[in-house]
């Protein structure tokens, strides 16, 4: 693979906040499937979750997009925007990320495991309200931080 590949045995990924087109959550399930192609995903998984909320938005098949991880970023937007099913606007990918960067658990088992990274990597910190604010406090605790 010529392209810089992730070792996210290492580092953690980009925050889910980083945006590629407008699209929040992107470039972090970019870096998840190249470090996947090398095997140096560790704990981190391509196609997770949360990943899916952005391939069901835009209406991309991750296997499809997996084979195009050796591409740049650049590279794969313009793919993602020939590609995609649902052909959005800036005003709804804008919304959408909006949405996206506040969402919270919305029922009882997500908000458990939530609340348990939350107790795990900083139960003092009254912040931690998104799905996004949990992540960033995950990586950043997983690779020695003091979150």
């Amino acid at each position: 693979m010529s392209l810089h590949t992730p070792d996210l045995t290492k580092f953690p990924p980009r925050s889910p906040r980083v945006r590629l087109g407008g699209y929040v959550i992107l470039p972090r399930m970019l870096d998840k499937g190249r470090a996947t192609l090398t095997g140096k995903n560790g704990e981190y998984r391509y196609a997770c979750p949360l990943d899916e909320s952005f391939l069901d938005f835009a209406g991309i098949d991750p296997k499809a997009l997996k084979k195009e991880l050796t591409r740049s970023d650049t590279e794969v937007l313009k793919w993602i925007e020939k590609h995609a099913k649902h052909k959005r606007t800036a005003p709804e990918i804008a919304a959408w990320s909006a949405w996206q960067e506040q969402r919270s658990p919305d029922n009882p088992d997500s908000r458990e495991y939530f609340n348990g990274l939350h107790k795990a990597g900083a139960p003092k910190r009254t912040d931690i309200t998104s799905w996004f604010d949990v992540l960033d406090m995950d990586d950043f605790a997983s690779f020695g931080g003091k979150a």
